[in-house]
């Protein structure tokens, strides 16, 4: 499903999406991205019709950060809503995120998509680094996660 409608609380409108994305890992290392509004964040994108989590999630690594990586687990779900300006609708995201690695901390993420940069961290400097406290949360769980599989 790519989307659905619901009326939440306020009698609002609200598109719900699901999507799914990568916390990838290099050694002791975890990539972030930061978009153009100058958030670090963790690559994700939306789940379309007929696809799987796994493969969006994998695909979205590759395209915003030419990193391929290969998944090791299902990690978290997290959710939120923001306000989409060009909608004119708020807009809820339920992102399924899975562990992943990869064998190289090369990046080249993708101005086309609008991030402005993109690099692997320190875990300690990561979690200084990333916006949103959830996805520092997420951040965590994901490295305990990695921790015990490698």
């Amino acid at each position: 499903m790519i989307q659905s409608k619901y009326i939440n609380r306020r009698g609002v409108f609200m598109i719900i999406r699901n999507c799914a994305g990568g916390i990838v890992f290099y050694n002791d290392t975890v990539l972030l991205l930061r978009n153009d509004k100058h958030e670090w964040c963790f690559p994700k994108g939306v789940v379309r019709t007929g696809q799987k989590e796994r493969d969006v999630a994998l695909e979205r690594v590759r395209i915003e950060a030419g990193v391929d990586a290969r998944i090791l687990a299902p990690c978290s779900k997290t959710h939120y809503e923001f306000y989409s300006i060009t909608r004119q609708k708020p807009i809820h995201n339920n992102v399924s995120w899975f562990v992943m690695k990869t064998d190289s901390d090369k990046v080249q993420y993708n101005k086309e998509a609008d991030f402005i940069d993109g690099r692997f961290f320190a875990l300690d400097e990561a979690m200084e680094a990333v916006t949103y406290s959830q996805d520092k949360s997420l951040l965590m769980i994901a490295y305990q996660r990695y921790k015990e599989l490698i």
